[in-house]
């Protein structure tokens, strides 16, 4: 005779189908706006790789949401632009038809930001107000949307930067504000998966422990990949030693070390942070495919195991698209890819450390 399933009260059954419904809407509803996110780096890698992000000289949050709708329009934010280091010794010469190519780019990106804004908010505030929002999220929920607005703030401190004398942005910025945006789409990444799968994995499981570990760390060094790629862009590293594996035929490249002090090589020599970005490429290269191999040795959450062989394959796809953006000297479609990369690669890394969790 089969078992008898345990009586369960019908409201408990249509409570417990509401609050699965409420986290699958907040979780879809994040993860909305983390492929938003996704366009918004994708979008902000297409600035910078075609030398627009200087082109709107002012940050007017409200006010500059409406482009130049007229020729007298135009003209003033063409002559802004003349006034700036870039036009003086990048771009003297450019015509109005030119500068509005540059000009879409960075409008497009800024509009976006702006979308993220709308679309984190006004939904929340619908969810909050219905109270569809699983209890301790509220606030979680409220600090990304103020780390948002953040973002903003530190985009223009970005591009004020290369509006003084330098007609480019400052590293240093340039890397904060691509950190700032991983961060911010790992934090609505992870509260999405937190709300779809709630369990979490098995303490008891052999190898568990030190398999979380190996997935925690790949995604921290994944996320120091990535700073190190803001700087690689920040100096234009990529247009130099373009060739793999070797850097113009040395392992280690002579000039590595040429400047002084010593610590300046990390963040203004090409050799230096070029070199840095490819051992941590050669790092993950090692690492992912051992944390793979360690994870279907393991008696780990079956999840964590296919989110484990999407990550290797990932990591394929990364390398490939950052060998051949070198090698072809940064074209413009592939360097796009190879950004594009770099959070897929995060997105699979962050998921296999919220399996093991």
């Amino acid at each position: 005779m089969e078992a008898l399933a345990p009586s369960v009260p019908a409201h408990g059954t249509r409570a417990a189908a509401s609050s699965f419904e409420a986290r699958r809407a907040v979780a879809t509803w994040l993860f909305v706006c983390c492929a938003l996110v996704f366009a918004m780096v994708v979008i902000g890698g297409v600035t910078r790789l075609t030398h627009s992000g200087l082109s709107i000289t002012e940050w007017q949050p409200i006010v500059g949401t409406l482009p130049p709708l007229s020729d007298s329009a135009w003209n003033d934010a063409f002559t802004r632009y003349q006034a700036t280091p870039e036009y003086r010794d990048v771009n003297r010469g450019m015509t109005l038809s030119e500068f509005k190519g540059i000009f879409w780019w960075e409008y497009f990106h800024r509009l976006l930001g702006r979308g993220i804004g709308v679309a984190f908010l006004l939904p929340y505030l619908w969810f909050l107000l219905r109270r569809r929002i699983p209890p301790g999220y509220a606030k979680p929920l409220a600090g990304i949307f103020v780390l948002g607005g953040l973002q903003g703030a530190l985009g223009w401190f970005m591009v004020a930067s290369g509006l003084v004398d330098d007609p480019r942005v400052s590293q240093f910025r340039l890397t904060a504000h691509l950190g700032a945006a991983f961060l911010i789409y790992a934090a609505m990444l992870w509260t999405g998966l937190s709300l779809l799968f709630p369990d979490r994995a098995n303490h008891a499981l052999p190898g568990l422990r030190s398999a979380r570990r190996l997935a925690f760390g790949i995604a921290a060094l994944v996320f120091v990949m990535v700073l190190s790629g803001g700087f690689v862009a920040g100096i234009r590293a990529g247009f130099a030693y373009n060739t793999f594996p070797l850097m113009q035929g040395r392992w280690i490249p002579p000039e590595i070390m040429m400047l002084t002090p010593w610590w300046k090589n990390f963040f203004w020599n090409m050799a230096t942070v070029q070199f840095d970005h490819r051992m941590i490429a050669w790092l993950l290269a090692f690492s992912i495919p051992f944390t793979w191999w360690r994870l279907r040795r393991s008696r780990t959450p079956a999840r964590a195991r296919r989110g484990a062989d999407l990550l290797l394959a990932g990591l394929v796809l990364q390398i490939s698209l950052g060998i051949a953006t070198l090698v072809n000297v940064v074209p413009v479609p592939l360097a796009a890819m190879h950004q594009a990369g770099a959070l897929v690669v995060f997105t699979l890394a962050l998921n296999v450390a919220h399996a093991l969790r």
